[in-house]
């Protein structure tokens, strides 16, 4: 069993921005691609392998392509320095550091199956670079707490050790960090901001494997140590995100700020939770509720549904797995169902899924629902042969009770806000491949922003890559 809350590793991620009144953007790309079973076990692996790494205070992660058989896993192109390099990081929203491997790395991957070249950031190719001290306030900031055994001018050190096993270890630094400033509807010029980052010596288990690897990691969650909270408090943003992923065309739209256009609808995240937790009421097929016990909903010490657009399928306890599964099925019980990859329930149709099975509505607190259909929730690995997306849970937490996990299959094709100024999220259809409209707070003009499927080479070589819109809209 998979414990979702084997979390290890508290840190707190600084980041200090240029001065003005700047929107900026980032291009991300999806980092798996392909269709067919062949890319099942590593789809299921991705989402194994990022359950055990979800921090338990941190996070960060910008969404994903929403087709099954594309792994949510994103990552972005960061250029750093004076003179700036560029380096490829995974976006994650589920931790809050940024770090990215340097000169002298021990055991740090040298290459990569994803089509990227890897680099390794060092401090003296940049002429803005600076090294941060443990006395400085930046580091006990960090920690909480006065750095232990600090002495005048040594090195700011961390270390992160996920639930997987994964490890990374270094010191932090800061330096130039170049973005692409948001000017108007569709218009950008080049900025920079000096950030301080994680400066990674050493790399262990599934963050050093040639599949997946990448350059470091950034992050984007609600803790106060996230990237997003840091830009809050300094009055640089508000803490309001979104996403949309386009499931159709590839690609979509990732926006920090208000969202104008379109409207949608909330209900309250749990407090108190590192994730993205909301109240489940309940489920209906068709429009007809689920029979399922009341307390089939009881959230327990590990409270709610997690939404999380880092995880590719949707995880559901076994007491909702069944009859789901049961109910769903009904109309089509002569469908022979297989397994494929000793763990995937598949079968053969070849007529309209939509025509052929149900519409599942998911409910929440405040009447909020999440509709998924089932071109949605199946998935065709070749002609003809479909994979159902839900996936019995499987996963305890400590209190022995299972997660109820929604990730891309059901946040595909929908603008999702997480609001943490409010504590709500919300969702609404959305087409993923037009735009949306997000408010500029330091100047009060609405800008739009539109979805990105942007090819390159590396895009080329590792299948269907994609590129989001990553917005930021400075108050100050």
């Amino acid at each position: 069993m998979v414990d979702l809350r084997l979390f290890l590793a508290v840190l707190v991620l600084w980041a200090a921005f240029v001065e003005g009144n700047n929107n900026l953007v980032f291009k991300v790309k999806h980092k798996y691609g392909g269709r067919g079973s062949s890319v099942l076990r590593e789809l299921r692996a991705h989402d194994s392998f990022r359950h055990r790494r979800m921090l338990a205070a941190v996070d960060f992660q910008l969404g994903g392509n929403g087709q099954p058989t594309d792994a949510a896993l994103y990552y972005t192109k960061l250029a750093i320095g004076t003179p700036s390099k560029n380096y490829y990081v995974q976006v994650d929203t589920g931790s809050d550091i940024l770090w990215v491997n340097c000169a002298g790395c021990y055991k740090c991957p040298k290459k990569s199956n994803l089509g990227i070249n890897l680099s390794l950031y060092d401090m003296k190719s940049s002429s803005t670079a600076k090294e941060v001290t443990c006395d400085q306030d930046f580091c006990t900031t960090m920690f909480n707490a006065p750095y232990s055994d600090c002495k005048v001018g040594m090195p700011c050190e961390y270390q992160v050790t996920y639930g997987d096993g994964s490890r990374t270890a270094g010191y932090f630094v800061q330096d130039y960090i170049h973005f692409d400033q948001v000017t108007g509807n569709l218009q950008t010029k080049s900025m920079n901001g000096s950030i301080a980052f994680g400066c990674s010596g050493q790399q262990s288990g599934e963050l050093g494997t040639s599949a997946e690897a990448v350059d470091g990691i950034i992050g984007f969650g609600q803790a106060n140590s996230s990237l997003i909270s840091q830009l809050a408090a300094s009055g640089k943003v508000k803490k309001i995100f979104s996403h949309c992923l386009d499931n159709e065309n590839s690609g979509g739209i990732f926006a920090i700020g208000q969202v104008v256009q379109p409207k949608v609808a909330t209900t309250p995240l749990v407090p108190d939770e590192p994730h993205y937790n909301v109240i489940m009421k309940s489920i209906e097929v068709d429009g007809d509720p689920l029979d399922i016990p009341t307390y089939t909903f009881d959230t327990g010490s590990s409270k709610g549904t997690i939404v999380d657009s880092g995880t590719t399928l949707a995880y559901l306890p076994d007491s909702i797995y069944g009859p789901l599964m049961n109910k769903m099925m009904s109309k089509q019980s002569s469908l022979k169902i297989h397994l494929v990859d000793e763990e995937f329930k598949c079968f053969y149709y070849n007529q309209n899924v939509d025509n052929g099975f149900p519409v599942i509505t998911f409910v929440f607190q405040n009447s909020l629902k999440l509709t998924v259909h089932p071109h949605e929730y199946l998935f065709e690995v070749q002609d003809g042969e479909w994979c159902i997306g839900w996936q019995n849970s499987g996963m305890q937490t400590k209190d022995g009770k299972e997660i109820t996990l929604l990730g891309d299959l059901v946040l595909s094709g929908k603008l999702v806000v997480y609001d943490l100024e409010n504590q709500t999220i919300g969702w609404t259809d959305h087409n993923c491949s037009s735009s949306i409209k997000v408010k500029d707070e330091s100047s009060g003009n609405v800008y739009t922003v539109g979805a990105h499927d942007i090819s390159s080479a590396n895009a080329q070589k590792t299948g269907n890559l994609f590129m989001l819109l990553f917005l930021i809209l400075l108050m100050m």
